[in-house]
């Protein structure tokens, strides 16, 4: 009877145990991680350039006199077509002397026509001899004077003449004024800039290039956007290229003109894009991040899942490294379309089982509704 309670007991004990001990050990969650698909292009060298737009034909319009500002009827901003009067000099000065130049004009016309009367009237009398050969030729000299006089005073009255017609400043163009430097009053100099006008139908985007990347620039393609319109790049083409580097900056000024004859505001903030191919190499551009190191060598942990699979393992694979752009490594050597961790690769280890982006919460929520009914039971 001792024997069989004692067997009881333990049947009772072990049914115990077996009932608090689980089927199966818990599994563990796959860890959860980003990814960054491998993509492969050409190795491609990008710049950007702060520059402005800019009017192709932009002149600086000046008196051909100086003189004091008597009138100006422009301003910034305002468009103008050919032959538009600008501003006006006060021109007593040139009227003046328009007068003088006429007085002495007249004054020669009458002194050549009398010299011209005495040469006739001695041609006469040399033929009878009552004047001297002597008399003859000077009477002609006189008269071939007087009639030089006369059409140099002529020529002074001219240059009189279009003096004061200087005092008026027209625009040689149509277009818009984009600087005006005078103010009544103002006393100018002859040449001095007084107002600025460029033709809106031709803007280009000016830039300056550094030295260093002068060669690149001229095989690159570019495309530009203006700061009011970031989004909406457009192409441009290289027109002009200075020959010569700028003595203060050492840079080179270049100017692009769009592509598609678009308006472009003038004086407009522009950053201008410029892109090239380095290299006929074949490299993906993946997040500096995901690089980590096997035997002293770069490498990237690389996600394997079948198909549309929401999880995986992780492998390390080699690869190699053809530079750096920003916060991106240019690399090869691993198969296009693959997924590779991109964010804790110290975290990672041969095998590791993986969920990848949009399939961590989901694969979480499985994993709890498996604890729960394990604990259920």
């Amino acid at each position: 009877m001792n024997n069989s309670h004692a067997t009881a007991v333990t049947l009772a004990v072990a049914a115990l145990l077996s009932a608090c001990t689980p089927d199966k050990p818990p599994v563990e969650a796959p860890r959860p991680v980003r990814t960054a698909e491998i993509r492969y292009d050409a190795i491609r060298e990008a710049n950007r350039y702060a520059g402005n737009v800019q009017s192709r034909f932009e002149v600086d319009h000046a008196f051909r006199v100086g003189g004091k500002v008597a009138r100006r009827l422009v301003d910034v901003g305002q468009f103008v077509h050919e032959g538009d009067v600008l501003a006006v000099l006060d021109d007593s000065d040139y009227r003046l002397a328009e007068e003088a130049a006429r007085q002495q004009w007249t004054v020669a016309v009458a002194q050549a026509r009398q010299a011209e009367s005495d040469r006739k009237r001695l041609g006469s009398l040399q033929a009878d001899g009552s004047v001297s050969v002597a008399d003859d030729e000077h009477a002609h000299s006189g008269a071939q004077t007087a009639q030089a006089t006369e059409e140099a005073q002529a020529r002074q009255l001219e240059l009189a003449r279009n003096r004061l017609k200087y005092t008026v400043l027209r625009a040689s163009r149509g277009g818009v004024v984009t600087a005006v430097r005078v103010e009544v009053g103002q006393v100018v100099a002859e040449g001095q800039p007084v107002v600025a006008i460029a033709d809106p139908g031709t803007p280009e985007i000016v830039v300056d290039v550094p030295e260093d990347h002068l060669i690149a620039f001229k095989k690159a393609h570019f495309k530009a956007s203006l700061a009011s319109a970031p989004d909406q790049p457009f192409e441009v083409a290289l027109r002009e290229l200075s020959p010569q580097a700028a003595a203060q900056t050492r840079t080179y000024r270049a100017r692009l003109k769009p592509a598609d004859a678009r308006p472009l505001p003038l004086g407009a903030t522009a950053t201008l894009i410029t892109d090239r191919v380095v290299a006929d190499v074949q490299v993906a551009a993946i997040p500096a991040t995901a690089l980590t190191q096997a035997n002293g060598h770069p490498a990237v942990w690389l996600v394997k899942h079948a198909g549309n699979e929401p999880t995986g393992s992780v492998d390390l694979m080699p690869v190699a490294v053809h530079g750096y752009r920003n916060d991106l490594a240019m690399v090869s050597g691993v198969p296009a379309g693959g997924q590779v961790v991109t964010a804790g690769v110290q975290k990672m280890a041969p095998g590791l089982k993986v969920a990848l982006p949009g399939a961590a919460l989901a694969e979480a929520s499985l994993t709890q509704v498996d604890t729960t009914q394990q604990a259920a039971r």
